[in-house]
């Protein structure tokens, strides 16, 4: 998801990208320093020493309790911050002398086999360092969750984190610098967050916006309305699809993609007038593989454009429109030019 949302927004991810834990961090307000290492996290479930359920449920009951029991734990040799973010999630940074984001997840991403051993990607001790801290991270959080309280009211227990996409902070040119637009992101994913706040964006949180399902996108789309009187660019995103797609559930997903239609893309057309309106998708979400794939996303653009023959937004007949097959990161110069921001090249 944030490699897809880099490119959208016209950011090269094979040269920017550090990782996903810095876009964590920055979406829940943690400030990284020189040499820090973020990483994303999630709540999980063991049984019998395996991974039976990478997201706890998503039941947050206890969650914030829990994160501030993990946050207690100490090294010897590196500080640490944890901080639980929506739902299942939250960010780990790793705080001291000779870290390296070199190293691998300890999130399995699979079920039925034991939290992944860390282990250093390019062999330099500050990687073998901080892999080794990374498992005992994990050995030290399996042991406190395991007898907490908490866990013995909870239907799965949270009683293990999974970290994954070790990162730095990365170095990146404003959204506005780069495109003379200043922008907002109205979104409920600490991740999105992340990722517009670290490009400059102002991020307008919205009450009862939650990321999933049940989800007021009702309203999340009147303050992206709302937010065009005083923005240039307004980034909307709704991740409920997603969610639905990763678990599965084949009714949840038809219900959001109709609430979509009905309470955030009617009021659009209805109330924005004099605008170019992209409606897309950061990747595909199969319910059949309940992962992210490569397949590529459906698109349609509104405003002052050559009109075209499709009229279904769905993936094979977008892929006959005008537009054909383009570039994530080749859209933000194709909104430049038709809302007449492009500048000429040459004569």
């Amino acid at each position: 998801s944030d490699t897809a949302h880099l490119s959208l927004f016209g950011y090269d991810p094979f040269r920017v990208y550090t990782g996903r834990g810095p876009f964590e961090a920055a979406g829940v307000g943690l400030e990284l320093r020189k040499g820090d290492v973020a990483l994303r996290c999630n709540f999980a479930t063991l049984k019998n020493g395996k991974v039976i359920d990478r997201r706890a449920g998503r039941d947050e009951y206890g969650l914030e309790e829990l994160a501030r029991e993990v946050s207690k734990i100490k090294f010897r040799d590196a500080e640490i911050k944890f901080k639980k973010c929506a739902g299942h999630r939250a960010v780990l940074i790793l705080r001291g002398k000779g870290l390296s984001s070199r190293v691998t997840d300890t999130d399995p991403e699979t079920l039925n086999v034991p939290p992944a051993r860390s282990r250093s990607i390019d062999g330099r001790p500050e990687s073998r360092k901080t892999a080794a801290i990374l498992n005992e991270f994990t050995r030290k959080t399996e042991e406190i969750l395991s007898e907490h309280v908490i866990n013995r009211r909870r239907k799965l227990p949270a009683n293990v984190i999974l970290c994954r996409g070790a990162g730095t902070k990365p170095e990146l040119e404003s959204f506005e610098e780069r495109y003379g637009m200043n922008a907002a992101c109205v979104s409920a994913t600490t991740l999105i967050k992340g990722v517009c706040n670290s490009i400059g964006m102002k991020v307008i949180d919205v009450k009862g916006a939650t990321g999933h399902v049940d989800s007021d996108i009702s309203k999340k789309a009147k303050t992206a309305i709302n937010a065009l009187k005083k923005y240039d660019f307004v980034f909307l995103h709704i991740k409920g699809t997603d969610e639905a797609s990763h678990d599965g559930d084949f009714n949840s997903k038809k219900e959001m993609i109709e609430r979509i239609d009905r309470e955030v893309i009617g009021p659009i057309l209805e109330e924005v007038k004099d605008a170019t309106i992209v409606l897309t998708a950061d990747h595909s979400t199969p319910i059949s593989i309940r992962q992210h794939s490569a397949d590529p996303v459906p698109i349609a653009i509104l405003g002052d454009v050559r009109t075209d023959q499709v009229d279904k937004f769905t993936e094979r007949e977008c892929s006959k429109g005008g537009l054909n097959r383009i570039c994530g990161i080749d859209l933000m110069h194709i909104i430049l030019d038709l809302s007449d921001r492009a500048e000429l090249f040459g004569a």
